[in-house]
């Protein structure tokens, strides 16, 4: 039996029949603002609270300090200590990009996940990491070649991607071929401010609920919740919704 790692959220879980596949690659896509990076915090503050899993963070955008406020700013008021305790560990944007060779930042993140024992990873974001290739065939050997060093590892990954075209236009790239999965996150504007909502669309060797799914972002971070209308990506349902 496959075993299954707990996203930390228990929606999420549920639409995934329980979690995510151990030591797989999943890409979280979406626009900016619906929630991937908290997504990425809680998966790293859940793993280490309530299943003793030990995380790295990687930020190319943000400094740790922004990151913990983040993590505080949604009830994870733990964040931090773990941060200190080296439960998790950050890897922020004044470590990979403190100099401009891109394999200096890649030698400074495999010495952190080769050199201690850690069970998972969030890299936010997969956008800013692409900017160091050139070409086409040189980010698709070296991204199925951080895969397998993740996996290599024992990491089960999210890699965070900004997602530019507006649900439910999507943009495929490399990236959504290389990964085990592909979520993604989405947001439509109301008279009231946004309704949010999670779409897993693929996840290799899994059951997985292919309906869209509202959640919300609060204190405790994201919440899913059930089947918004029961419509489907995956099939030809006449009551999909208008985005």
């Amino acid at each position: 039996m496959t075993d299954l790692v707990s996203t930390g959220i228990e929606g999420l879980d549920s639409i995934l029949s329980g979690g995510l596949t151990e030591r797989s690659t999943v890409l979280v896509s979406g626009n900016p603002g619906t929630g991937k990076s908290i997504f990425g915090i809680q998966y790293l503050y859940t793993g280490a609270t309530d299943h003793d899993e030990r995380g790295v963070y990687v930020s190319f955008e943000e400094d740790e300090a922004d990151i913990c406020a983040a993590a505080t700013s949604v009830g994870f008021e733990g964040f931090e200590d773990l941060v200190d305790d080296g439960e998790i560990v950050v890897l922020d944007k004044r470590e990979m990009l403190r100099e401009t060779d891109f394999s200096t930042a890649v030698d400074r993140l495999l010495e952190t996940v080769e050199g201690g024992e850690f069970d998972r990873l969030v890299l936010d974001s997969l956008s800013m990491f692409q900017l160091f290739f050139e070409d086409e065939h040189e980010k698709r050997t070296y991204l199925l070649k951080f895969s397998d060093i993740l996996k290599a590892n024992g990491l089960t990954s999210l890699l965070i991607a900004e997602q530019g075209a507006v649900f439910p236009d999507t943009e495929v790239g490399l990236e959504n071929f290389l990964t085990d999965g592909n979520v993604y996150f989405i947001q439509t504007p109301t008279e009231s401010g946004v309704t949010r909502y999670v779409w897993v669309a693929k996840m290799r060797k899994q059951d997985i609920d292919t309906d869209i799914f509202p959640m919300e972002i609060g204190q405790g971070g994201i919440t899913v919740h059930e089947r918004a209308g029961g419509f489907s990506m995956m099939g030809g349902s006449d009551d999909q919704p208008s985005f």
